[in-house]
């Protein structure tokens, strides 16, 4: 991660400062990175290196070195170990400057360069010195500016921008750091890479827009019929082309030197182009969308993606934190976000399915958003979502298309395990990735039955992901009694039975959400039913529905217990789904005496609804019954909320699960609980809690900082406790609420809480 030019003062007591730093090259890189050592302290001298004169007389009296030579050679012999020569020359320059420092450059001095294609950066090596030698560390970093010179250099170039540093088996461990650390005192972020990777990638992100953007001028600029063009162009024109105001001679000799690399992407391109050209004149819509909806959701993405770097690098912070103030109460007519778990299933099956569907009510968490990611890189074209409305273009059951790259999912468990399953029975081969919390979590409980089936399923250690998916694997029914209640594992088995020969059976230890099942009906593909047994047989067909997602029950429980909690409070949740493999968290409240009724009872898509109301009622510990546990089992950090609130001892067993969600919610509750002044003793699969409620008008938490650990149900069920704490709770670690709750502060704070983000 970036750090500012002070914080990596802190880092030189483990590695030494560079000594003096040699820039052969004064221009915008070079010289940028010689004002950033300045102001950072970095070196205790900094020696320019020019062809023309007047340009080392420039540079001095700009202050950006501190005096500056035209041959290299004069210099050498006074470096000594530790010190580093930094080569800013164009690309094909670089040979010529290589060969001036062979017989003369010191032992213990590092040379770096800064040229964009790093696979002619080590033939000039090779060429000058036989072999890449040990002190080189080949080096591009990725900033820049239209202006070019030793004017346009600037001491902030580098700050929250990326250096790709592409060493050799060879190069000197010693070396690397000392690059590393020169980099990171200028405030970017140090990334390394191997030689081959580099040039392809920036041949694709880098090279190939200036080559999009030059010609684009280019032409326009020769074509006499055009002459009002750049006279009436708006901004979009002028953003779009900015790049191609960049320095001529360099990216002269950038497309002579990663030659292969940019003309197999313009080939790639131009395929593209072609196909675009040819949906445009036969009319073809679909095609159409395809290419802009993908298109937009990437850049959207990307955009997204700069923007959370630009936060938590420029103002120096990773995480957002809840401050949640104590008191007041809930109450109001509120709709929570979609069913998650019907929206994830509505993007697969709709994918799957002939024919258009139309979701209504999808929930666009960053969970919910990364699986329709996945299908529009599996080719699938998916318009919206807009206000909660998606509309997907199936392509069949044998339709998708073989993804560009890994798909990565990021914290979502459901996309990966319920994913696998469909991947499993593709022709093509697949990669399932997500993020950090992600990939801690076990991934067997999924990739073992698929290997029964016959699926080709590789895993990290311990069954972590990522998850590696060999296609074309024929794949074979199987009856599999789920070892753990799950409704994801009994998903993902399913699912991929749609490609199984023959009849695949699941049985459940205890009764699990049933949407998978009900969605496949909706689908109009047969699913046999019996108790806790589901089977389906292979082959057959989705054909393309509406589909209406209801509210999030388990989004709507942070407002139960919250009504429930707090004096004063009468909530109405409208349209939850209360499906009743769901429905745990309504059973157990109703059981400590929470006040709630079902109104308006309906279905809607072969799912169950109603609106909730909730007041304020006292509540009583119990014993949670274990058969309610599976129906609960993504609420209880609310339920414990609520435990805390009431009079007595509630006792949970039988909920192993919670130990390996996106957190041990089991002991991550407990550690907050306690915090917060509760008596919580976690036991292996489960927890017992110490009510503290009996008086209405008293506090029952007291203020503290309490770790989400980056769950979101941690991070909102402590949100919800301060309605009966003593003073602020403070949560840390409260991003990933976007998975699931993306409004809920907002809707927090309509319904009566006083919570802050931060």
């Amino acid at each position: 991660m970036a750090v500012s030019g002070q914080g990596c003062m802190a880092q030189e007591t483990t590695v030494q400062e560079i000594g003096r730093l040699v820039v052969v090259g004064v221009g915008l890189i070079g010289g940028s990175l010689a004002l950033g050592l300045k102001a950072a302290r970095g070196c205790r001298e900094i020696i320019g290196v020019a062809r023309r004169s007047e340009v080392c007389e420039q540079a001095v009296a700009l202050g950006v070195v501190d005096r500056a030579v035209t041959d290299i050679e004069t210099i050498l012999p006074e470096l000594e170990p530790g010190d580093v020569v930094f080569v800013a020359v164009p690309t094909l320059a670089v040979e010529a400057v290589f060969a001036q420092l062979k017989n003369g450059l010191p032992g213990g001095v590092v040379v770096t360069d800064g040229a964009s294609v790093k696979g002619s950066v080590v033939t000039a090596a090779q060429r000058v010195w036989g072999d890449v030698p040990d002190f080189l560390v080949p080096g591009h970093p990725i900033a820049g500016s239209e202006q070019s010179g030793v004017t346009a250099a600037r001491d902030d170039l580098y700050i929250a921008h990326r250096i790709i540093l592409t060493p050799m088996e060879n190069t000197d461990e010693q070396h690397l750091r000392r690059i590393q650390t020169m980099w990171e005192s200028v405030g970017a972020e140090v990334l390394t890479m191997p030689v081959a990777e580099h040039d392809e990638v920036l041949a694709a992100t880098s090279h190939l827009p200036h080559v999009i953007a030059y010609g684009l001028v280019d032409t326009l600029a020769h074509d006499a019929e055009n002459e009002n063009i750049f006279r009436y162009a708006a901004g979009g024109f002028r953003d779009f082309t900015r790049i191609a105001s960049s320095d001529p001679v360099m990216w002269r000799d950038i497309m002579l030197a990663n030659r292969d690399a940019i003309l197999k992407s313009i080939d790639l391109y131009t395929s593209n182009l072609d196909s675009l050209r040819s949906a445009i004149a036969s009319g073809d819509s679909e095609r159409l969308m395809g290419v802009f909806t993908r298109a937009k959701a990437a850049r959207d993405h990307f955009t997204k993606m700069l923007a959370k770097k630009a936060y938590t690098e420029t103002m120096q912070a990773t995480e957002v934190t809840f401050v949640a103030r104590p008191g007041g109460a809930v109450n109001g007519d509120l709709r929570v976000p979609g069913d998650k778990s019907m929206s994830h299933r509505s993007i697969m099956l709709g994918s799957l399915a002939e024919g258009v569907t139309e979701v209504e009510g999808f929930l666009e968490g960053e969970d919910a958003l990364a699986t329709l990611q996945s299908f529009r890189d599996m080719g699938v074209v998916i318009e919206g979502p807009v206000d909660g409305r998606v509309t997907i273009h199936g392509v069949g059951m044998h339709g998708l298309q073989a993804p560009p790259g890994p798909l990565y999912v990021g914290n979502s468990g459901t996309s990966m395990r319920l994913l696998a399953g469909l991947l499993a029975g593709q022709a093509f081969d697949s990669v399932l990735t997500g993020d950090e919390s992600l990939s801690k979590r076990p991934m067997n409980r999924v990739a073992n039955p698929l290997r029964e089936m016959g699926a080709e399923v590789e895993t990290a250690e311990d069954g972590r992901p990522p998850l590696k998916i060999k296609g074309g694997r024929a794949l074979k029914a199987i009856d599999y009694t789920l070892p753990m209640a799950s409704a994801q594992v009994k998903s993902c088995v399913l699912l991929a039975g749609l490609y199984a020969d023959g009849k695949t059976s699941t049985t459940e230890p205890a009764p699990t959400r049933d949407h998978t099942e009900r969605m496949l009906a909706g689908f109009g593909y047969e699913v046999l039913r019996d108790a806790s047994r589901a089977s389906l047989v292979g082959g057959g067909s989705l054909t393309a529905c509406h589909i209406d997602v209801p509210a999030d029950i388990s989004s709507a429980t942070f407002f139960m217990v919250a009504a429930s909690i707090a004096p004063g409070s009468d909530v109405l949740l409208r349209h939850v789904g209360i499906n009743p493999t769901r429905d745990g968290a309504i059973n157990i409240l109703r059981a400590m005496g929470a006040d709630i009724t079902l109104e308006n009872r309906r279905e809607v898509g072969g799912e169950p609804v109603a609106d909730i109301r909730v007041r304020y009622a006292p509540l009583k510990g119990i014993q949670i019954p274990e058969d309610q546990v599976p129906l609960a089992i993504d609420e209880f950090p609310a339920i414990f909320v609520a435990a805390a609130c009431a009079d007595g001892e509630t006792v949970l067993t039988g909920a192993e699960e919670l130990r390996v969600k996106e957190s041990d919610r089991i002991q991550a509750m407990a550690d907050g609980l306690r915090i917060l002044g509760i008596n919580a003793e976690p036991t292996p699969d489960g927890i017992v809690i110490q009510g503290k409620g009996g008086d209405s008008a008293a506090p029952v938490f007291g203020g503290g900082v309490v770790d989400s650990l980056g769950d979101h149900r941690i991070a909102m069920s402590f949100a919800v406790a301060a309605l009966r704490a003593g003073a602020d709770i403070r949560i840390q670690h409260c991003a990933n609420v976007a998975t699931s709750f993306p409004n809920f502060a907002e809707l927090a704070r309509r319904a009566g809480m006083n919570l802050e983000v931060s």
